[in-house]
């Protein structure tokens, strides 16, 4: 009877399956209800007693390596079924990798910095929640000036002189404390304002403002900073300024380019007349210089602004300004080709 227990221990060492279904037919032969293993403790009552003590070592001998050879052979097969799952069949075709796009909003923000980069002009950044001094104060919009009321602003109720900055002209105010000229700059960044929201307008956009300061600027160097941009943005190169106002400037203008009248989106963006308003700009007023520390006498410089929703929605002809900010993937994969 010994003799037949260690056959059936060699028996175990030795088997493999390569199936689920072939280990549990092992497991019951060996260790089910009438598995092997029971008749053999059945017939331990009949073993002569010399031999019981040898004959139960070997039944636990023949149990443990019966039930360790079930574990392991289970244990493999999972890892086989898991790697499978994973993998699968490595024949096929990969599965194609969705790309990206870049918001229009970017690519136009990207494409004037890189414009500006060129002629030496920096990026510089600020915070979007401002305080009354760098937001109007300092360029030139002291407490109950009218021309604040040009810009409807979101305060913050718990405090009167923190609100959300109406333009990125605050970032430039910071920029001038910190830094002495010459100063060669652009901010781009999010504004708000208490807007009603319209396919032309919205209470929060983004806008690009432009800061040189040096000895000697003039407005020759204002308009022709203004020609070389836009001739590398639009691929246009008439541009006109006509006579405007802004606190923080002086003189001050609206900049226009001349779109053209080809097509009757032309006529429609233009109203018919060829030319399109991009942007204000102006020479810097004295007053702001001598509020951010820089000595008006001895320093000038020029400034502009412009918002960079209006342009995107002209460089890829997008007729809703809501459009960029409501997150529709079916307008936002149209860009997916745009760097």
């Amino acid at each position: 009877m010994i003799d037949t227990l260690k056959e059936h221990i060699a028996e175990v060492e030795k088997f493999t399956a390569d199936t689920t279904e072939a280990v549990e037919a092992f497991r019951i032969k060996y260790l089910g209800k009438k598995g092997l293993l029971n008749q053999f403790f059945a017939e331990f009552k009949n073993v002569p007693n010399e031999q019981k003590k040898e004959f139960g070592q070997t039944i636990n001998h023949l149990k443990t390596a019966a039930t360790d050879k079930v574990n392991e052979l289970k244990s493999a097969l999972e890892t086989q079924s898991e790697e499978k799952g994973i993998f699968g069949d490595l024949t096929r075709p990969g599965e194609p990798l969705e790309l990206g796009a870049r918001h229009p909003i970017s690519i136009v923000k990207n494409q004037i910095i890189e414009i500006f980069s060129r002629i030496g002009f920096n990026v510089s950044e600020g915070p979007e929640i401002e305080d009354d001094w760098h937001n109007f104060t300092a360029l030139n919009l002291p407490e109950y000036h009218p021309a604040r009321d040009m810009q409807d602003t979101f305060f913050i109720q718990t405090d009167p002189d923190v609100l959300l900055r109406t333009h990125t002209s605050s970032v430039q105010v910071r920029y001038m404390e910190n830094n002495k000229p010459p100063i060669r700059t652009i901010s781009p960044g999010r504004v708000y304002r208490n807007e009603a929201i319209s396919a032309r307008s919205h209470c929060f956009f983004h806008q690009v403002e432009g800061l040189y300061i040096d000895k000697d600027v003039s407005f020759a160097d204002l308009k022709q900073t203004l020609q070389y941009f836009t001739t590398e943005l639009f691929g246009k190169s008439k541009i006109r300024l006509r006579p405007s106002y802004f606190p923080f400037t002086e003189p001050s203008a609206e900049v226009d380019v001349y779109w053209g009248l080809e097509t009757e989106t032309d006529y429609r963006m233009t109203k018919g007349t060829g030319w399109l308003e991009i942007m204000g700009c102006g020479m810097v007023d004295p007053n702001v210089l001598d509020n951010c520390g820089i000595d008006s006498k001895e320093y000038s410089g020029f400034a502009f602004g412009m918002g960079i929703d209006r342009i995107a929605l002209l460089l890829h002809q997008i007729s809703d300004i809501r459009l960029l900010s409501e997150n529709d993937l079916r307008f936002l994969e149209q860009f997916k080709s745009a760097l």
